[in-house]
């Protein structure tokens, strides 16, 4: 995904910074590297030996993709996800998309602040009701809906859902920046509603780089659960939860193909587990659960509640 970038310029410094938080032990062997094209990426050094740099003859020396990659989960446990040192530094030349993707991460304000009125985030796995649910909360406060990823890259969408799974959430991410400066300039105007956002982009990335059982995940209070420094925060963030078989019946009824995503938490459980108990973790802010199994006139009307109570709107 890296094209041409100097080291230090503000689109360099943004795109780096969308690697979650990693432990010192993780960091400390992460350094900034650029080729002679002055391409610049993230050079991981694993084995810690003297040799560093091309030719260094150091086969786990690796250089990864791109800073938009999410790291290996921070904990001293976890070894880096092989996949994401095998990704080649030329990514753009082969998906002209990531270029167009990069350009408009370097647009994007450092630092947004949101205006004056509220922004809510809703969050939950495929069918669980949030397409209805945040047209009706916009309808009803006279807000502003977005949806992540934005729409100014979401029809990359397909091309990137096809990419391996480091790829495809450097995607993700970067598209919350993007967000976020949408968010920040509707925020000015009216409520914002918006669904999905970082939570996600975490929660699946997790799930998916750890193997196995719940108690499997880094531990709560870890940082890779910190939401990051620099990324517009919103008022209040909304998961939305049904009960399983009641969210596969909806499924069903929808009669839409299924995502890759949506046929492994139909036959992994565990994966739907490590999914769920991710979000449940996240903090700074943390998930505020809604039992979305009722009618949909139910489930608005508890969470206007919830929002007048917590946002004061």
């Amino acid at each position: 995904m890296l094209r041409s970038c100097a080291p230090g310029s503000p689109g360099h410094r943004r795109l780096r910074r969308t690697l979650p938080p990693a432990a010192s032990a993780v960091r400390a062997r992460l350094r900034e590297v650029s080729d002679r094209a002055g391409r610049c990426g993230l050079r991981w050094g694993l084995c810690g030996c003297a040799g560093s740099g091309e030719g260094s003859g150091c086969a786990l020396d690796t250089c990864l993709l791109s800073p938009l990659s999410p790291p290996s989960l921070p904990s001293p446990l976890l070894s880096p996800p092989s996949s994401l040192l095998s990704l080649p530094l030329q990514c753009a030349s082969r998906i002209p998309e990531a270029g167009a993707l990069l350009d408009l991460l370097g647009k994007c304000p450092e630092h947004q602040k949101k205006g004056g009125f509220p922004v809510v985030v809703f969050e939950g796995l495929d069918a669980t009701g949030k397409t209805t649910l945040t047209q009706s909360v916009k309808d009803t406060l006279n807000g502003v809906l977005l949806r992540s990823p934005p729409a100014c890259i979401s029809h990359w969408r397909t091309i990137f859902d096809e990419e391996p799974a480091p790829i495809k959430r450097a995607f993700y991410a970067a598209g919350n920046y993007i967000l976020a400066s949408e968010i920040a300039k509707a925020s000015t105007q009216a409520p914002v509603i918006v669904d999905r956002y970082w939570h996600s982009t975490a929660a699946y990335t997790i799930a998916t780089e750890i193997n196995g059982q719940v108690q499997d995940l880094p531990p709560a209070q870890d940082e890779v659960y910190q939401w990051p420094e620099d990324l517009l925060r919103p008022d209040l963030v909304l998961l939305l939860t049904v009960d399983p078989e009641e969210r596969v019946r909806r499924l069903q009824r929808r009669g839409l193909e299924k995502t890759k995503e949506e046929a492994e938490l139909e036959a992994n459980g565990l994966f739907r587990q490590r999914v769920e108990e991710s979000y449940r973790r996240m903090l700074n802010p943390s998930c505020q659960e809604v039992d979305a199994s009722p009618c949909k006139e139910e489930v608005l009307k508890t969470v206007l509640q919830v929002i007048k109570k917590q946002c004061g709107w």
